[in-house]
């Protein structure tokens, strides 16, 4: 207990320190804010530094929690700031035992919302490997696998409110079963996964409006269901809000290729088009009661604002929805932080949200407007601020979508083409890739891509003029020894043609060698002396244990491609030789570290470490003062500034 204590002071002080670096003071004074979402993440990290507690009431398993730090969890991949994936880690490990199980989670009681946090798990185990965590979702997805059904095949919302489906339920369990159901390879499970979807909407829709009813009882039994349709009787806007961030959380991880993927697309469209149009006019808010703006009692109300805000923002982004619903997310957000956001008394503090609303129970609620309307509004409550959280994310991302629009990023996996057993005993590529959120992959600089609107592409296949053609850039990383995969894919000549006709048409590459030990060199040299460079097969900036100083880089002010970052940490890699038409452009005392060159239309970029892996990149590893995540950002930026949005043909 007193180790326990102990470990909960050091967080408390972690905790403590996001507040503060929730704004910041330049030399001169001047106060410089952070983005809206790291302001209201250190609300939430002030107000539960701890445990997840609620009204004083015990900590308990509780989907709120899953809501908010699935907004914290986009602050992280954002910013690259360790201590945001310690906060999460941390509220997780409050429940999770070694063993996997889960405090004050009971399977049998069959309530979906309880799912929900295990898309926090799944994230701590794509991290760090913990087997604690994977054990702790299966039980998640135990429940799922004999979770009481309709007669169609519908989630009960939770077993004491047997045949009913919620549009809350949706967003509680199906991203959740999504991403499990990718991550282990069950290609069924999809099917279920749209069943619920197209259910929902089936018997919830309202023909005249396209607005969507709360709750439906297939048995009719229930004094709130309508004896004809079995629905509720009205429209409340957080349920609709749960449902539309279903739609586009699941869809991150249904397959391209499945045949109701088109489905639940349209199903969102159909949504957005209802929601639109009661968007309120004046100030962009939605209204609790969705289609009652204006009568007694009724109010704007701040969370499923938020939530309809990240669905729309979202949905554009990722191309589910034409581009002109943004102009409807951003009048709601505006709204939003206009009426609700203030600040008050060093922190940022979210007002308008409704702290709960049902059917059915004891004592028993009826689904009224009365019943709506009654029920109280409150600050801080969390669904809110993780709804709002989020919505800031998407938000904060559509100012800068622009920067990389219509540009394609490919990277390499064939000439780098590791394979490893995954938790199901399947093999799975990894090693710099952009799903590995491990140590080893690249999942944080995709990130950085997507908060520039690329277009993120992987090849398995030799370079050629026609695979190419699309991509603006093309990165290829470590390339494969004898010792890493039993018969690589060494470069070839005709590949380093593809690829230099490729770069002279105006395509930007990147070259990340890796040191003498960890790289094949002789044949990606081909590639590198074509553009003047050479990797030398040699390891410098050996670093012993965590003397991370050994591998530190100061980089010069005012660099033509570094313009923020200016200490970062390189460690074990290859310096380059350079000739004409490349020019070093990195130093570290005698040694070249980064060499640039102009060929044709095209630019290449070439370093002798794969450098931007999550391990040196998501903070959870290096001291702040290495600003790696920062140098990944101004490389990015450079890269999309050299970059044709395609490469002439």
């Amino acid at each position: 207990m007193k180790e326990y204590k102990s470990m909960n002071k050091v967080f408390s002080l972690v905790c403590i320190a996001l507040v503060i670096k929730s704004s910041g003071q330049t030399t001169s004074g001047k106060l410089i804010l952070r983005p809206l979402s790291q302001q209201m993440v250190a609300t939430v990290m002030n107000a539960w530094n701890d445990s997840f507690s609620i009204d004083n009431r015990p900590a308990k398993w509780t989907y709120d929690q899953g809501v908010v730090l699935k907004g914290i969890e986009g602050v992280w991949n954002k910013t690259g700031d360790g201590d945001y994936f310690r906060y999460i880690q941390h509220s997780m490990n409050f429940f999770v035992d070694k063993d996997g199980n889960i405090r004050t989670y009971k399977q049998d009681e069959f309530n979906i919302d309880n799912v929900n946090n295990g898309r926090i798990l799944l994230l701590l185990y794509k991290v760090t490997n913990e087997e604690k965590y994977w054990k702790a979702a299966t039980l998640l997805r135990d429940q799922l696998r004999s979770h009481p059904r309709t007669s169609e095949g519908g989630f009960w919302h939770k077993k004491i409110y047997p045949y009913q489906m919620w549009l809350d339920g949706l967003y509680m369990g199906e991203p959740f079963y999504a991403e499990y159901a990718a991550y282990a390879h069950d290609d069924t499970a999809f099917n279920d996964i749209a069943r619920q979807f197209v259910l929902m909407e089936k018997h919830s829709r309202d023909a005249k409006t396209g607005l969507l009813y709360h709750g439906w009882d297939e048995s009719k039994q229930q004094k709130w269901a309508d004896p004809v349709t079995g629905c509720s009787p009205n429209f409340w806007a957080r349920a609709m809000g749960w449902y539309g961030m279903a739609l586009v959380d699941a869809l991150d991880y249904f397959p391209s290729n499945h045949p109701q993927r088109k489905e639940l697309i349209s199903i969102l469209n159909r949504f957005a088009v209802a929601i639109e149009k009661v968007q309120d006019p004046k100030t962009g808010l939605w209204w609790d009661i969705l289609n009652m703006a204006g009568k007694e009692k009724n109010y704007p109300e701040a969370s499923a604002s938020s939530m309809f805000v990240y669905t729309l923002a979202k949905g554009v982004r990722l191309g589910y929805l034409q581009g002109s619903y943004l102009s409807a997310a951003k009048k709601g957000y505006n709204g939003i932080v206009k009426t609700f956001v203030k600040s008050e008394g060093g922190q940022t503090n979210l007002y308008g949200t409704v702290s709960v609303s049902g059917l059915g129970g004891n004592p028993y609620r009826d689904g009224s407007y009365a019943y709506y309307v009654s029920e109280k509004v409150v600050k801080n409550d969390p669904k809110g601020m993780g709804a709002f959280i989020l919505a800031s994310n998407e938000m904060e991302m559509a100012a800068t979508q622009s920067i990389g629009r219509g540009k394609t990023i490919t990277l390499d996996n064939y000439f780098n083409n590791e394979w490893k057993k995954d938790v199901t005993g399947k093999d799975v590529p990894f090693h710099y890739t952009w799903n590995d959120k491990a140590n080893s992959g690249f999942a944080m600089l995709g990130d950085i891509f997507n908060i520039y609107g690329v277009k993120k592409n992987t090849s398995t296949s030799a370079p050629t003029k026609e695979n190419l053609e699309n991509s603006s850039i093309y990165i290829i990383v470590d390339p494969d020894t004898d010792k890493e995969t039993a018969n690589p894919n060494y470069v070839r000549q005709q590949d380093v043609d593809a690829i230099a006709e490729w770069v002279k048409k105006g395509g930007v590459l990147l070259l990340m060698e890796n040191d003498s030990a960890n790289a094949e060199f002789q044949h990606f040299n081909l590639l590198a002396e074509k553009f003047g460079m050479h990797f030398n097969a040699d390891s410098k900036n050996r670093v012993q244990g965590n003397n991370f100083e050994q591998g530190a880089i100061v980089i010069p002010s005012n660099h033509s491609i570094f313009r923020t970052a200016r200490k970062v940490y390189i460690k074990e890699l290859s310096t380059i030789t350079s000739k004409a038409p490349s020019t070093i452009v990195l130093k570290n005392n005698d040694d070249n570290i980064i060499a640039v060159a102009k060929y044709g239309k095209g630019t290449v970029l070439a370093v002798g470490d794969p450098w931007f892996y999550n391990e040196y990149l998501d903070g959870r590893k290096l001291p702040a003062e290495y600003e790696n995540y920062a140098a990944a950002d101004d490389l990015v930026k450079w890269l999309l500034k050299q970059a044709a949005v395609k490469v002439s043909k």
